[in-house]
């Protein structure tokens, strides 16, 4: 009697690591590996209410701009210690391209999320990253690519007068998981 209790007891686990292992594949993964730019998680929820950066807006209406929250996608080109520990991201704001290169078509692993040749303006971001992000081998460090929602700051940076945008979400792309147009004719034969 005991073979059948047990062989049920040890499916079940077996069927839920299965099905875990099955949704994990074919996924766009953290880094996006597909055709198209894939939101993670409640990623869609948080960007819903915010405007997408525009820096002239910003110039022309600054008191508009600071009310709600902004979304970018910028690469860093600097990274500094912030107050409380946060890291103070100075980022090259990029626009999102409406489809990821890919390598091969038939491959999404080979699709990386794609964003424009050139920048549209420098700000600051000041950011609390997570752990992996913070500290280790995919850190976010000169060449990230990184997706900020928050709120534009009255202050600006003592550095070199760009905003400063208070992260109160983002996402990260180590150098290599990103790709621009430009780099991707590069990498072609």
């Amino acid at each position: 009697m005991r073979g059948p209790a047990n062989a049920t007891s040890m499916t079940a686990p077996r069927i839920v690591a299965a099905a875990l292992l099955l949704a994990g594949c074919g996924g766009a993964g953290i880094y996006g590996h597909s055709p198209q730019y894939r939101p993670l998680g409640s990623e869609r929820d948080i960007v819903a209410g915010a405007r997408e950066y525009d820096p002239v807006g910003l110039a022309r209406r600054p008191d508009d701009w600071r009310r709600g929250n902004v979304v970018l996608f910028g690469v860093v080109d600097r990274r500094a210690v912030g107050p409380g520990g946060q890291a103070l991201l100075r980022l090259a704001a990029r626009s999102l391209e409406p489809r990821n290169v890919c390598e091969r078509s038939a491959d999404d692993d080979s699709c990386r999320v794609t964003v424009s040749d050139q920048d549209f303006g420098v700000l600051w971001a000041l950011v609390a990253l997570r752990a992996d992000d913070d500290i280790g081998p995919l850190a976010v460090g000169q060449r990230s690519l990184v997706r900020v929602v928050g709120g534009i700051a009255q202050d600006v940076s003592p550095v070199d007068g760009a905003p400063v945008v208070h992260a109160i979400w983002y996402r990260h792309w180590p150098a290599g998981q990103y790709t621009t147009r430009r780099a991707a004719r590069m990498r072609s034969p």
